[in-house]
């Protein structure tokens, strides 16, 4: 059993993501899927998809979220893997956009569905860092938020 007791980041983080897509290759990342009432308690025991048995003990001020790295070593990591996903929805303006959002979206790794004219983006981490990596197409209006209920 492996003990976990820090949140090292988020799969979302533009480094963590590069060594994520790396590990994958070689089938070393493990994923914790958790529901959304076990991602609020701070200790808990768990087994990987891979069958890693871990001890998650996280400080107070630690929260867990979908994304949420728990161990990222040279040769394996993992990761937390939420039931139920948030998405952050967009709308591009055109065709143009919509092409520059998807090859965007497909170089960052990033989880995404389709809903007609719409992008969703599987939140893995902050939506607040994915608005920024996408400051310059929505300061431009090439792209716009949708709320989805």
């Amino acid at each position: 059993m492996i003990t976990l007791n820090e949140i090292l980041g988020h799969a979302s983080d533009p480094g963590v993501a590069r060594k994520l897509h790396k590990l994958s290759h070689s089938g070393g990342v493990e994923y914790v899927t958790l529901s959304r009432e076990d991602a609020l308690r701070h200790r808990l025991r768990v087994t990987t998809d891979l069958g890693t048995e871990c001890a998650i003990a996280l400080p107070r001020t630690m929260q867990l979220a979908d994304g949420a790295v728990l161990l990222l070593e040279a040769d394996r990591a993992v990761v937390v893997r939420l039931l139920e996903r948030e998405w952050l929805t967009l709308a591009p303006r055109d065709a143009a956009a919509a092409l520059e959002l998807g090859y965007f979206a497909g170089n960052s790794h990033w989880t995404v569905r389709f809903d007609g004219p719409l992008l969703g983006i599987a939140l893995q981490g902050p939506e607040q860092s994915y608005i920024d990596r996408l400051a310059a197409s929505f300061s431009e209006g090439r792209v716009t938020r949708v709320q989805h209920g």
